[in-house]
This record gives C-alpha cells, sequence and structure tokens, in this order.
C-alpha cells in the first residue's frame, strides 16, 4: 500500500527569514526524504530543497509601494487559495513577517480542514500590539521560538510554543564561505564597527545620526594609531546607498580619514573590532554571540512615538541582549538608546565610554557570556525539524 507523501508550504517574505527557513528545510529532508515542501520564499529556500511556488523575497518586492503590495499580496491570496484546492497540505509554516502571514494562516486554516500552522520565529506580540495574540489562538497550532523567554509569555495565553534556539549559533543556517575573507583591515589601538542596518528603511533612518556620531568620535581620538571605525554593510545595494546618505550628510570626507566600508564581511569585521555601534535587530545577538561589547539604538519619529508608539509598545527593553538579560537577572546588559530622535551626542557618549574604559568593556562581555548561556545546547535546524516532523 502506497502512502501519500506529506505536503509542507514554508512562507518566507525577507531574506532572512528565506536563509533561516532554508536550513530547517534542508533538515527536514535529510530525515524523511519523501516530504514535499513548496515555500514562497526565495532561492534559498529553493536551493534546500523546497519547490518554489513564487519568489517573495527579492529586494524589488520589499521596496513596492503599500498599495502596490497591497495589490501583490491580494492576488498572491488568490493564486495560494486555488493551489491549495489541489494541492491539500498537511503543515504551513510561516516564517516571521506576520503583516504578509496572517492571512495566509487565515486562509489555509479556513480552506485545508486539518492542516497544521506551525510558527518559525515568534510574532513579537509580547513587545507591540498584544491584542494580535487573538489571531494565534485563532489561527495556529503552535510556535517555535527564537527566544528564551517567549514560551512562558505564550503560555499565558495558551498557546503552544517552545524554545527551539537561534540560527545565529547554527551552523547549518549560514552557507560556508558567506562572509567575505576580511583582508587586510586597518590597525589601531581602538577599533569601532558600525552596523546600521539590513534593511533599507533602518538604514535611511539611522546611518545619518550614526555617520555624524563617527565624525565626533574621530575628533575624540585624533590620529592613525588611535581611533579606526569600520562601516559593515551587509550587500552592495546597501553600501551604494550608506555612501549617497554620507554625501547628502556631508560627511564623505570622512572615508579619508580612518573609515573603512566592507560590503559581506560582518563576522570579520566584528572579530576585528573592541566595540560595536548597530541598530537594534538581530545583529545585536550576532555581536554578542562574538564577544563583543555593543551600544544599540533607533530612530523613530518624535510624532509618531507620542502619538502611536507609546500606545501600541508595551514593553520598554527593545535589544535581544537586554530581553534576555532581563529574563536571566532582571537587569540589562547593553547601553540601547531607544527611542533615539536623531541625537548624535547620547550615542558618542555611550560609544565613548566602552571605547575609552576597558573595565567597562570588560564588564560588559562578562554579561554577554551570561545572555550567550542561554542557547547552550540548542541548534536552531535540528530542534526546529525534530517539533515540526512530531506534529506532522
Amino acid at each position: 500500500m502506497t502512502t501519500t507523501p506529506k505536503r509542507i508550504l514554508i512562507t518566507a517574505f525577507e531574506p532572512s527569514g528565506d536563509a533561516l527557513a532554508a536550513g530547517v528545510a534542508r533538515q527536514l529532508l535529510e530525515r524523511e526524504p519523501t516530504l514535499q515542501i513548496y515555500a514562497l520564499g526565495g532561492n534559498k529556500l529553493a536551493d534546500a530543497g523546497a519547490i518554489l511556488l513564487e519568489h517573495t523575497t527579492d529586494h524589488a518586492a520589499m521596496g513596492l509601494s503599500a498599495l502596490k503590495q497591497f495589490k501583490t499580496h491580494k492576488q498572491r491570496l488568490k493564486t495560494l487559495k486555488a493551489w491549495l484546492a489541489d494541492n491539500a497540505i498537511d503543515m504551513l509554516i510561516p516564517v516571521d513577517s506576520p503583516a504578509a502571514n496572517w492571512s495566509i494562516c487565515k486562509l489555509v486554516k479556513t480552506n485545508v480542514p486539518g492542516a497544521k500552522v506551525i510558527h518559525l520565529v515568534a510574532p513579537q506580540v509580547w513587545a507591540w500590539a498584544s491584542w494580535r495574540i487573538k489571531r494565534l489562538q485563532k489561527w495556529s497550532d503552535g510556535i517555535l521560538c527564537l527566544l528564551p523567554f517567549e514560551p512562558d509569555w505564550f503560555a499565558k495565553y495558551n498557546v503552544p510554543a517552545q524554545f527551539i534556539g537561534h540560527p545565529v549559533f547554527d551552523p547549518n543556517c549560514h552557507a560556508p564561505g558567506s562572509d567575505a575573507e576580511a583582508g587586510d583591515l586597518p590597525q589601531g589601538e581602538l577599533r569601532l564597527v558600525v552596523l546600521p542596518g539590513s534593511r533599507h528603511g533602518e538604514i535611511k533612518s539611522n546611518w545619518p545620526t550614526m555617520v555624524h556620531a563617527c565624525r565626533e568620535l574621530l575628533k575624540r581620538h585624533p590620529g592613525e594609531d588611535k581611533l579606526q571605525i569600520i562601516v559593515a554593510a551587509l550587500d552592495q545595494r546597501l553600501a551604494e546607498m550608506i555612501k549617497t546618505i554620507a554625501i547628502e550628510q556631508e560627511c564623505e570626507d570622512l572615508w579619508k580619514d580612518r573609515l573603512t566600508l566592507t560590503i559581506g564581511q560582518t563576522e570579520s569585521v566584528l572579530r576585528w573590532s573592541n566595540v560595536a555601534l548597530a541598530t537594534s535587530g538581530t545583529v545585536t545577538l550576532q555581536i554578542a554571540a562574538n564577544g563583543k561589547p555593543m551600544v544599540a539604538m533607533y530612530n523613530v519619529s518624535r510624532l509618531l512615538y507620542h502619538v502611536l508608539g507609546k500606545w501600541l509598545v508595551t514593553q520598554h527593553t527593545y535589544t535581544l541582549p537586554n530581553l534576555i538579560s532581563q529574563w536571566q537577572s532582571g537587569k540589562r546588559v547593553i547601553t540601547e538608546l531607544i527611542p533615539n530622535f536623531g541625537k548624535v551626542k547620547p550615542v558618542v557618549d555611550a560609544v565613548d565610554k566602552l571605547l575609552s574604559d576597558e573595565p567597562s568593556r570588560q564588564k560588559q562581555q562578562a554579561e554577554l557570556a551570561k545572555v550567550i548561556g542561554a542557547f547552550d545546547g540548542k541548534v536552531f535546524s535540528i530542534e526546529a525539524a525534530g517539533q515540526l516532523l512530531q506534529r506532522l
């Protein structure tokens, strides 16, 4: 008697989601080669063995206007509904991007009886707009969490959730050689890496403040043997944006004065650095994994924050290292300037304190080691595949 292969649909809408889902898809197929994995995603999911129904993670799609995105997603749902009618799936795995995935969860729950919906990456309803928990209760069967404190929060709302570790600590989620060779990086007594973000909007909001902070820090530490600064761009497209904004801010001369731009070398420049200045996000956990003290910032509109942010945002700690540390011990370990309203001096002062005071750096490194310890023994892709197969 022939058994019908199990079918899984993975939906990812950002390059980061495509990358972490690819590691999980690869593990699933290694364990159960008969699985049929389909995806709305990108090249990494396709390379891992998923059958790509639509490419949804390219930069062009992410840069569409809100109206165009709405129309595109509406047509996507119509196409997907027709596809599901002929290809009943056993499981949907929505990956991050809740704005796009909520409607797909609802579509599957409404049109495919018996299909399970297991989120890979918990929607951050614990941080803002917590009323969205009702959607999880209605349209999902469980969550695989990347952060150790999340299952306790979801348990209060009777939403099944398991901690599976984070892709930052999983070699299966990083392609060999994905981080370019650093080559000859500038040498100096003090070495700062600046990470303006991996998204267009992040860089547009935060890099103007960061580049002016770089100018002030170089003034405080004159001499080529003192402070060297590397700005780390994820890819060529973002590097061009960083250079353009520096020109608009009348800071292009800094590239001649101990400011260096690298592309695709994040791990290498983190190893090189003494201190990091980063836009808040997953990169703060990557910095912590490298044992580097840091300052995190995020610029927001003062008007929008006071009109909407204070009402929607229920969490007043934002960076991942601090969220984990507060869960562990009730205290923060890094300086986070969030929300920041474009102010340069607080950024300069916080970074300079770490650059100039080795005991402060050592103290933060010791605390970050405790944060990283929360992930010991958890290999994200292996844990995720095991949990998903149990539910099929």
